[in-house]
């Protein structure tokens, strides 16, 4: 897993918080998924899988098709929820492609912009930010101006401060119904997980 940091900066603006002292057990996530969430899948599916995610590291790179897969395995029992943990003293571009899938979210197209972006993980500079827009069919000029106004900064950084009070403090980092999930995130652990929660 991809630790996160104190604090970043990017084009001035500051995202994060002291991320010392985290406690090892089971945390609890500290902010209920709602209707302001990114989430793909029934609303009263028996599983909530909540996945802290950087659209750099490599990790989540790696948890991308794995998350898949479990929703594949679980479809109509799990609802799959993503928030953005930009890590931006390690990762160059995470605060961008944060703000970038914002604003593909802000015209309907949260996931496909979530998936191109993993599909492209090395690629997230700002022309390649401009041509994934371009691909998964936004408003090109919309996109453009909010990326150049920052009009998303302030939603990733409510989501990146809720992970930090639920305790997340690397990425890839997951909830199973508002538990934090501390083990491997391998397929067969993280479904395991998934189904364990299932029945309780």
């Amino acid at each position: 897993m991809t630790p996160a940091v104190r604090s970043g900066q990017n084009g001035g603006r500051h995202i994060g918080a002291p991320l010392a002292n985290m406690s090892t057990r089971h945390a609890h996530l500290k902010s209920p998924v709602s209707e302001h969430d990114h989430a793909d899948g029934p609303a009263d599916a028996a599983v909530t899988l909540v996945e802290y995610g950087d659209f750099e590291c490599s990790h989540c790179g790696q948890a991308y098709p794995i998350v898949k897969e479990i929703q594949a395995r679980l479809r109509g029992r799990l609802r799959f929820v993503f928030r953005n943990f930009p890590l931006t003293h390690s990762h160059a571009h995470a605060l961008s492609a944060a703000e970038a899938a914002e604003a593909a979210a802000a015209q309907g197209k949260f996931w496909e912009m979530h998936g191109t972006l993993f599909e492209h993980q090395k690629r997230l500079d700002d022309a390649h930010l401009i041509e994934y827009a371009r691909s998964v069919g936004l408003d090109e000029p919309r996109f453009v101006a909010e990326m150049e106004a920052r009009a998303h900064f302030t939603r990733v950084e409510a989501q990146f401060n809720g992970g930090v009070d639920s305790g997340v403090h690397a990425t890839p980092t997951f909830f199973i119904n508002g538990v934090r999930h501390d083990g491997s995130w391998d397929f067969e652990t993280l479904l395991t997980g998934c189904l364990s929660h299932m029945k309780t």
